[in-house]
């Protein structure tokens, strides 16, 4: 029997992918967002492309704003843009 291979839509691209191949960004039940590379934090998640385009459509669409029905600090978009570009994400 097959493993069943989790599956989450990015942001950016509206793109179904899996799960492992995605950034996380997590809302805590506090309220504050951060990243999240082990998946196993606990709150609300959303996910990412580790792609700067996918990440420049959601910076747009305020994605991750309507998400979490929160501010999304700057730091967390820098964050996730020097995870890119270090290609950790």
């Amino acid at each position: 029997m097959e493993k069943k291979i989790p599956v989450r839509q990015c942001l950016g691209c509206r793109e179904m992918k899996p799960k492992r191949e995605l950034i996380r960004v997590v809302r805590s039940p506090e309220g504050t967002v951060s990243l999240d590379f082990r998946g196993k934090a606990s709150g609300r998640g959303a996910y990412v492309c580790p792609n700067p385009q996918c990440l420049k459509k959601a910076i747009r669409a305020r994605a991750l704003e309507r998400a979490f029905s929160v501010q999304i600090p700057p730091e967390i978009y820098e964050r996730l843009e020097r995870e890119m570009e270090a290609g950790d994400g």
